[in-house]
């Protein structure tokens, strides 16, 4: 491989990477396979001027940063005509109990199940299976104590699945209880 000189001989590389990767490209991973002492501030550089260039083009796709990763993704004016295309292949949806369950953990993280079911007023050993199986939580270790119950939190799957890029992005609590929500 040949060195690189600055940001516009990284661009198609970083381009070409994210575009045919399947999840999220990190960073760490971009960095892994590029080499050449490509660091952080080069990454996001080339990615800005990416943007840059599709929007001044008027391009229907774009790079976002999701799950801590690059991804390229269709612009959400174009959403409709994309869905067209995988109609009758319907994300599979979460149940209610599940998005009860995984709000509960995200908010609260690490939580044990006790604790869930606290909140939630009902058991919910199958609903964990299910988030479990979907990789959307995980076991973060176990609380010290009696028992070691195991420690739920949410994954980098999650963080995908609801479009974010750090747990941090989720809403606050105040943002998103209604003040009417007692009544």
């Amino acid at each position: 491989m040949t060195a690189m000189d600055g940001k516009d001989d990284l661009k198609p590389i970083i381009e070409a990477l994210i575009f045919v990767s399947d999840v999220p490209l990190s960073e760490a991973k971009l960095k892994e396979i590029v080499g050449n002492g490509l660091d952080g501030p080069q990454i996001r550089s080339c990615v800005a001027a990416l943007n840059d260039e599709y929007r001044k083009e008027g391009r229907s796709f774009e790079i976002i940063r999701v799950a801590q990763g690059y991804q390229m993704v269709t612009r959400k004016e174009y959403g409709d005509w994309a869905s067209r295309l995988y109609k009758g292949r319907s994300r599979t949806r979460l149940s209610r109990a599940a998005l009860e369950t995984v709000a509960i953990i995200a908010y609260r993280q690490p939580i044990i199940r006790v604790g869930i079911e606290a909140i939630r007023g009902v058991g919910v050993d199958g609903v964990l299976a299910t988030l479990l199986e979907r990789n959307l939580i995980r076991i973060a270790g176990r609380q010290p104590g009696l028992g070691r119950p195991l420690l739920y939190a949410t994954s980098r799957e999650f963080l995908r699945y609801f479009g974010l890029d750090r747990i941090e992005d989720l809403p606050t609590l105040k943002e998103v209880v209604r003040p009417d929500a007692s009544q």
